[in-house]
């Protein structure tokens, strides 16, 4: 077994929430025009292993914070969001929570036709080479804006991301190809 899909499976440990549930690091928003394309909802996830110096939400990296709510309840709250292209998942780390991200992310394709974006302190490549449930939500997305944010490469110049090594990644729905880099 490889170095980082043991470090995520050790890191999903510390999220990990009942069958059915999410740990959030607050309430859904929506009308959200910074975190993608057109108007998105933004489900903020809690936990973070990545720590990275200057981040926007450092109340997000404890584990045992937040709220553990339903992923039936956030389906309901999303159902009332009128307008929205899509959702997007912040942190916190998405990732370390990639089963229940999965499932709300193929339920919002399905249930309101929204496209799904998240970011990630981890690579893509990173992600891939992990495999299991973090690759598995990764295929489930539309874009990923990936890599830790560094604050010596702080850049507010950027369409979407913080710092000069994050990309912002098109994926091929299904299967996790990357179709562009921007």
């Amino acid at each position: 077994m490889d170095y980082h899909k043991i470090a995520l499976e050790k890191i999903a440990k510390q999220a990990e929430v009942p069958e059915g549930y999410i740990r959030l690091s607050g309430p859904l928003e929506h009308d959200n025009i910074v975190n993608g394309d057109g108007l998105r909802a933004v489900l903020w996830t809690q936990g973070c292993p990545n720590h990275c110096k200057g981040c926007q939400n450092p109340e997000t990296w404890d584990y045992a914070a937040g709220i553990v709510v339903t992923i039936d309840e956030i389906m309901e709250q999303l159902s009332h969001f009128k307008g929205q292209a899509g959702l997007t998942f912040c942190g916190g780390e998405p990732f370390v929570q990639a089963k229940a991200c999965k499932e709300i992310a193929n339920r919002v394709r399905k249930e309101f036709g929204w496209n799904v974006w998240s970011f990630s302190g981890f690579t893509y490549e990173i992600i891939k080479e992990a495999g299991g449930e973090p690759w598995e939500f990764l295929k489930s997305l539309n874009a990923l804006i990936d890599g830790p944010f560094i604050l010596a490469q702080r850049d507010l110049s950027l369409k979407f991301r913080g710092s000069k090594n994050q990309r912002l990644l098109r994926l091929k729905q299904g299967t996790g190809e990357i179709l562009a880099i921007e």
